[in-house]
């Protein structure tokens, strides 16, 4: 039996959303996802078709502002390239994280 300590980790909790964002993924495996990933600095995101294929990638190295706002420039980015793929619906993968600040900005 597991001890409470490692059943409430933060480690425990982020595997858990993970994969409860995963299983709803796998329900619409025909879109592309977009994967947002995430640092304590920075914040990159990338559109993979079904297939494994990375159709566009975008991180905020190259940007200035606060993380928010370089967060909110990836998503703008990826946006544009995935128009220029022809991609104009994905399916959203947090990762694993809560759907707030960075990520929230990306997707918005």
């Amino acid at each position: 039996m597991k001890s409470k300590k490692s059943l409430y980790s933060k480690e425990a909790r982020l595997q858990r959303r993970k994969h409860r964002v995963a299983t709803l993924i796998k329900k619409t495996a025909t879109s592309p996802r977009l994967i947002v990933w995430k640092s304590n600095t920075h914040t990159s995101a990338q559109i993979v078709d079904a297939q494994g294929k990375v159709l566009a990638y975008m991180t905020d190295k190259d940007t200035k502002g606060t993380k928010t706002e370089r967060a909110f420039a990836v998503g703008k980015i990826i946006a544009e390239q995935a128009k220029k793929q022809n991609v104009d619906t994905v399916v959203f993968d947090r990762n694993g994280n809560r759907y707030h600040g960075r990520i929230k900005a990306v997707s918005e």
